[in-house]
């Protein structure tokens, strides 16, 4: 994942994680780019190799609460694997655009690659108490609501809010009680 200067010092905790776009480009607007991050994080769940407990998907970025035993390495290989697939898909659907734009915003240093999908650094945060857990999952499911997209998070259909409220969202999530 390189540059970052944010580490994981404790597994036992859960870490708040965000994923950003490279220029906040809206990329997950398009319902078949949002998928392609939904299926991947479905995959790390699904094989043991992270824990959701909370998330939301915007447009341009990903909030997520999550716990596992190696988890930057898994969030490192979930940009990796899930920028080489939104590539691959813009080529495959000639947007043009968009790939001039992740190879415009790609870092110089970058030399073994042509294009640059995410923000380098995650950011993760420990959330060694509930009162910054609560504080955390409220703000991710609060955030389309904030940006004036929806008035109640009910609504947002890349989230973890139905889970919490007794409802089915679109990825297995573990309800932090």
């Amino acid at each position: 994942m390189g540059r970052s200067r944010y580490k994981i010092y404790d597994n036992n905790y859960p870490y708040f994680v965000t994923c950003t776009v490279v220029n906040w480009l809206p990329i997950f607007s398009n319902p078949q780019i949002a998928q392609i991050i939904l299926d991947s994080l479905l995959f790390l769940i699904n094989n043991k190799r992270i824990i959701l407990h909370g998330y939301v998907l915007m447009e341009n970025h990903f909030h997520g609460i999550a716990s596992g035993e190696h988890l930057i390495k898994e969030f490192g290989l979930f940009k990796s694997y899930t920028a080489r697939t939104i590539v691959d898909y813009c080529s495959e659907t000639s947007n043009n655009w968009l790939l001039s734009q992740f190879k415009y915003y790609k870092k110089r240093y970058k030399t073994d690659q042509e294009h640059q999908v995410w923000q380098e650094d995650d950011h993760p945060q420990a959330m060694f108490n509930e009162k910054v857990l609560y504080q955390k999952l409220e703000y991710i499911h609060y955030n389309p609501v904030k940006r004036g997209y929806i008035e109640d998070p009910a609504y947002w259909r890349y989230s973890s809010y139905k889970d919490y409220m007794d409802g089915k969202g679109l990825l297995p999530i573990e309800i932090i009680s």
